[in-house]
C-alpha cells in the first residue's frame, strides 16, 4: 500500500539521476551479499533467528548520531556553555604585522645595541642586523600608568579599560599561514574562521542582517576570503565581505534593492523559488551547499530593510561624526558600532587591503601615518561604546597576524629597497590587546625578553588566545565542536588554554 498520494514528479528520472541510482544500485547489491553473509555467519554463531534485531532488548532504539548542526537555522540564537561575559565581538586587524616595540612593548635596552648585535640570536626570514631602537616615545597613561607609544595618544587614554598582552607568539614568519593561524586556528588545511565559530556557537541576534561581517576597504587581505570562510560549517555562517570605502548602499551590499518589482512581489517570487529548491533538496539528501543557498535567499531578502539601516552612517550625529574623524577606518569603525548594535555577533575590521603595516623599511614614517589613520577611531570606538553601556558586553581585539624583529632588516632584492630602517616579519613575541567584554582593564600580560624579540613570561599562543575570547563569550572551546569526515573538530584543534589573568 502508497504510503503517500501519486505524485506525476516521482515517475521520472532525468538522465543523471537514472545513472546515479543505476551506480548505487549495483554497489547496494554488492554490499548486500556482503552483509548477508556476514549476517548468516553471526547468527550461526549466536544461534539467533534469521531477521532479528541485533543486539539489546527488542524493539530497542539505536543512539542517535551526534549531529553537525544544533537547530535547522544555524542563525537561531543559541546560549553558551556558561554565563556570557560577552555578546559580540570587533576585531580590528591591522594587516602585515605590527611592531610591537613601537606600538604597546618599550624596549629601552635596544639603545644600548645601535651598530651592534643583539646577544639574541633568532633565526627570521630574511638577513638582519644590529638592534634598531624605536624612534617613538613612550608615555604611561590611565591610573594603571601602562606605557604606549605615542603614535597613539587617542588609544592610550583608553588603557584602563585595555588588557595588553605583550606574550604573544605564532608558529611561523609568513603572512598566509599565520593570517589563517590567527583567523581560522589552522595554517595549512581549510578550517572555519572563528568568526564562523563564534555564529555557530551563538547564532545571531537580528535573523535580518548576517551573524558575521567582515569589512576591508578597496580590496582584500592576503589569503583573501580565506580569512572569513565558514569551512565545513554550514555556509550562512561564512563572513559576509563589506567594503566600506563605498558610500552608496548599493555599493556596498551589492543587489541590496531590486528596482522592478515591488516588496510583495518579490516574496512571491521568492516563495516560489523556495519551494523548487526545497524539492530539490529533498531528492539530494539534504546537499550542505543547496541548504547554504536557500538560508542566504532568504538573508538577502530580510536584508534589504535591515543593512540599508545599518551601513547609513548619515544618520548620525554630527557630535558623533567629529569623533570619529575623517577616513575609511572611521567609517569601518562607526559602521561597526552600528552593526553591534543590531545584534550581529562578530564584526572585523580590516585595516587596509593587503598588508599596510608590512614595513620592511621606513618604518618611522610607515608606522606613524598608518597610526594616525586608526588612532582616533578606535579610541572614538570604546569611548562610544563605554558611554552607550555597550563595551561591557562587546569584546574588542586588536592585532596582526604577528609582530615584527627588534633588529634592523638588511638590503633584500624586492623587500626594502636597499634601505635599513625597516623591520622584518617575528612570530616569536609580539603584542595584542583586548578591552571590553569582560576583559580585566588595565592589566599588562606577560612579557617577551628585554629585546621584544621573543615571548618570555607567561607566553600565549594563538591557540590560547582563540580558547580565551571562546571562554569570554559563554564557551568550554574543547565543547564548541563540530563533527565532520569522522571526527570533532574545533577552533583551537587539541590545543590551547583560556588566559584566566584576563577575564575580570
Amino acid at each position: 500500500m502508497a504510503n503517500h498520494k501519486p505524485r506525476l514528479e516521482d515517475h521520472f528520472l532525468t538522465r543523471r539521476e537514472l545513472l546515479s541510482r543505476m551506480g548505487n544500485g549495483f554497489a547496494m547489491l554488492s554490499l548486500a551479499g556482503v552483509m548477508g553473509a556476514d549476517t548468516l555467519a553471526a547468527n550461526a554463531a549466536t544461534g539467533a533467528k534469521p531477521g532479528a534485531k541485533p543486539g539489546g532488548k527488542a524493539g530497542a532504539k539505536p543512539k542517535a548520531m551526534a549531529s553537525g548542526s544544533a537547530s535547522s537555522n544555524p542563525l537561531a540564537a543559541r546560549r553558551p556553555h556558561f554565563p556570557v561575559k560577552a555578546k559580540r565581538v570587533i576585531f580590528l586587524f591591522m594587516n602585515g604585522g605590527p611592531s610591537q616595540v613601537d606600538t604597546f612593548d618599550p624596549k629601552p635596552a635596544l639603545a644600548k645595541y645601535v651598530d651592534k648585535a643583539l646577544p639574541l640570536q633568532l633565526k627570521t626570514e630574511r638577513k638582519t642586523g644590529s638592534a634598531l631602537p624605536s624612534p617613538f616615545k613612550f608615555q604611561k597613561y590611565g591610573q594603571s600608568g601602562i606605557e604606549v607609544s605615542e603614535i597613539f595618544p587617542n588609544v592610550a587614554t583608553c588603557v584602563d579599560d585595555m588588557a595588553i598582552i605583550r606574550s604573544m607568539h605564532a608558529d611561523v614568519p609568513n603572512h598566509e599561514p599565520s593570517l589563517l593561524l590567527m583567523n581560522c586556528g589552522e595554517s595549512r588545511q581549510i578550517r572555519p574562521s572563528m568568526g564562523s565559530w563564534v555564529t555557530y556557537g551563538l547564532g545571531t541576534e537580528n535573523q535580518n542582517l548576517p551573524g558575521f561581517i567582515a569589512m576591508c576597504p578597496g580590496g582584500f587581505p592576503i589569503q583573501e576570503t580565506q580569512n572569513w570562510q565558514s569551512g565545513f560549517l554550514p555556509g550562512v555562517l561564512a563572513g559576509t565581505y563589506i567594503d566600506p570605502k563605498q558610500t552608496d548602499i548599493e555599493k556596498i551590499v551589492e543587489n541590496i534593492r531590486n528596482h522592478h518589482c515591488s516588496t510583495e512581489e518579490q516574496r512571491a517570487q521568492l516563495d516560489l523559488v523556495q519551494q523548487l529548491n526545497k524539492k530539490h533538496l529533498q531528492n539530494r539528501q539534504g546537499d550542505a551547499q543547496l541548504e547554504t543557498r536557500i538560508q542566504s535567499f532568504e538573508l538577502a531578502y530580510r536584508m534589504q530593510s535591515d543593512a540599508t539601516d545599518a551601513f547609513d552612517v548619515d544618520k548620525e550625529p554630527q557630535h558623533i561624526h567629529d569623533m570619529y574623524g575623517p577616513g575609511d577606518y572611521a567609517r569601518q569603525c562607526l559602521i561597526a558600532r552600528r552593526l553591534a548594535e543590531r545584534g550581529v555577533r562578530f564584526i572585523q575590521l580590516y585595516h587596509g587591503a593587503g598588508q599596510p603595516w608590512d614595513n620592511h623599511d621606513d618604518i618611522e614614517v610607515g608606522h606613524r601615518n598608518l597610526a594616525r589613520d586608526c588612532d582616533r577611531p578606535i579610541a572614538a570606538l570604546i569611548k562610544d561604546l563605554k558611554q552607550r553601556g555597550m563595551l561591557e558586553e562587546t569584546l574588542i581585539v586588536w592585532g596582526g597576524e604577528f609582530g615584527r624583529t627588534p633588529v634592523v632588516e638588511l638590503p633584500t632584492p624586492g623587500a626594502n629597497a636597499g634601505k635599513q630602517n625597516g623591520r622584518d616579519h617575528n612570530h616569536y613575541g609580539f603584542t595584542m590587546w583586548m578591552a571590553g567584554g569582560g576583559v580585566k582593564g588595565g592589566t599588562v600580560y606577560g612579557s617577551t625578553d628585554e629585546f621584544g624579540f621573543a615571548a618570555q613570561d607567561k607566553p600565549v599562543h594563538v591557540h590560547d588566545l582563540h580558547a580565551t575570547i571562546l571562554r569570554l563569550l559563554g564557551f568550554d572551546h574543547t565543547r564548541l565542536t563540530y563533527r565532520y569526515a569522522g571526527r570533532d573538530f574545533r577552533l583551537t584543534d587539541v590545543h590551547g588554554n583560556v588566559v584566566k589573568d584576563l577575564i575580570a
